[in-house]
């Protein structure tokens, strides 16, 4: 179940901020289908924090999940979406050496189909916004 399209792929570069692509619902409704993402690749992870990691079944693929829970060998990760699945749920925990970076800002391209000011404006409102980490929701979804 991809996450990020494979041209996200980053190995190492002279910066450390990269964008990628979200291509899946398990992040719904933080994340969606289309989504833009600015990852800070290398940055210290912390619970709760959305993060980009490395399948570990598939390595060659590019997942984003929260970070829920640290446990030995590395980390409990889970998508917001329930329903989803794709998380450590199917593969268990994810070692530290697959967590690539953390992501700190999404976009939402504009829709082509909506024209009107209003949804020019409510775009403009919602397209931006810093991704931040939700403590409360690393809690909830442990218990799961």
């Amino acid at each position: 179940m991809p996450e990020l399209s494979q041209d996200a792929e980053r190995v190492r570069a002279p910066l450390p901020f990269g964008v990628a692509e979200v291509t899946g619902p398990s992040m719904v409704p933080t994340l969606r289908h289309g989504d833009r993402l600015l990852v800070h690749y290398g940055a210290r992870v912390g619970r709760g924090d959305v993060i980009v990691l490395r399948h570990p079944f598939q390595q060659d693929l590019l997942v984003v999940k929260r970070a829920a829970e640290r446990r030995d060998g590395g980390w409990w990760v889970l998508g917001d979406n329930a329903f989803a699945g794709g998380d450590s749920t199917d593969y268990g925990v994810v070692p530290d050496e697959l967590v690539l970076g953390r992501v700190r800002f999404r976009y939402r391209p504009r829709p082509a189909a909506r024209r009107s000011p209003l949804a020019l404006l409510v775009w403009l409102l919602t397209a931006a916004r810093p991704v931040l980490s939700d403590r409360s929701a690393s809690r909830r979804l442990r218990a799961r």
